[in-house]
């Protein structure tokens, strides 16, 4: 599930002086950018994450930009802290339009994010990003309201997290594991400190996201509080969302696109990226 798709190259993008590395897929024999997928990996992982998602998602005429965030990759040493996940918010919206000046970004861009890298989609909503469009955030991951138990491993490299991040293992392809090494990464220390910011923080971005939203959340999510009346207090925050949606995809866990059901999330991704498109203004 992490194998290079042919059409990935490695990129580099300019993020208002900062150095991002990041892969870029375009859509399939030249035919034009219906849309840009920016896909932001989770907390200790890297772009490589959204490997399997490339194939589909060119093939259907978008293309999929999935950047390494600040303080993973190319960035490391020049952010050895890494970046509050406001600051990346700022980051990738100068990196968007760096890449908007070189590249058709086609109807606009689907924030699609990943637990952390959900959380930096939400702020990147959020925020006023200068012009670049925005379609939608898709986000898988993210919650409201930790486990009291998650909070003990705020890095998914101790060794406590390993249940929190993947549930069951036979949820995942035969070599996911060993695979997946070469994804991992340090997480920053600014982003770890953030983990128990995070309620607060999204109190405060909620009400200012104003595209559609989806959150998935798979059978095996740990991380979070997913009862019924902690989802309705989290999307009832979304109040300038023109949509909102929930999602629970089943036989999953955490790290849902190296799993068996990669594909059917991905699908749902593009099928909501879709109802984007026909909802957005031309």
């Amino acid at each position: 599930m992490t194998t290079q798709h042919p059409h990935t190259r490695p990129y580099t993008l300019n993020a208002g002086g900062i150095t991002l590395s990041a892969l870029l897929a375009l859509p399939q024999d030249g035919t034009p950018t219906r849309a840009t997928i920016l896909a932001i990996h989770g907390r200790g992982m890297r772009a490589a994450y959204w490997n399997s998602l490339v194939p589909v998602a060119t093939s259907l005429g978008h293309a999929v930009l999935a950047v390494d965030r600040p303080g993973y990759g190319d960035s490391a040493d020049r952010l050895p802290e890494g970046q509050t996940l406001a600051g990346q918010a700022e980051t990738l919206h100068a990196a968007l339009k760096e890449h908007a000046a070189d590249y058709d970004i086609g109807a606009g861009i689907l924030l699609l994010g990943h637990s952390d890298g959900g959380k930096v989609a939400l702020h990147t909503a959020a925020a006023d990003g200068g012009g670049t469009p925005l379609l939608g955030v898709d986000a898988s991951g993210v919650g409201y309201h930790y486990n009291p138990e998650a909070l003990h491993f705020p890095s998914t490299l101790g060794a406590g997290a390993t249940k929190l991040n993947w549930g069951p293992l036979n949820l995942y392809p035969r070599g996911t594991f060993q695979a997946s090494r070469t994804l991992l990464a340090a997480t920053p220390p600014l982003e770890s400190a953030e983990t128990l910011r995070w309620t607060g923080q999204y109190e405060a971005l909620a009400p200012h996201v104003r595209v559609p939203v989806r959150l998935t959340f798979a059978e095996h999510e740990a991380w979070w509080h997913l009862d019924a009346p902690t989802l309705s207090a989290m999307t009832s925050r979304l109040t300038a969302a023109p949509s909102v949606t929930v999602d629970h995809l089943a036989a999953s866990g955490h790290n849902i696109s190296l799993g068996h059901t990669a594909p059917a999330y991905h699908l749902r991704v593009l099928t909501f990226l879709e109802d984007c498109l026909r909802a957005a203004p031309h």
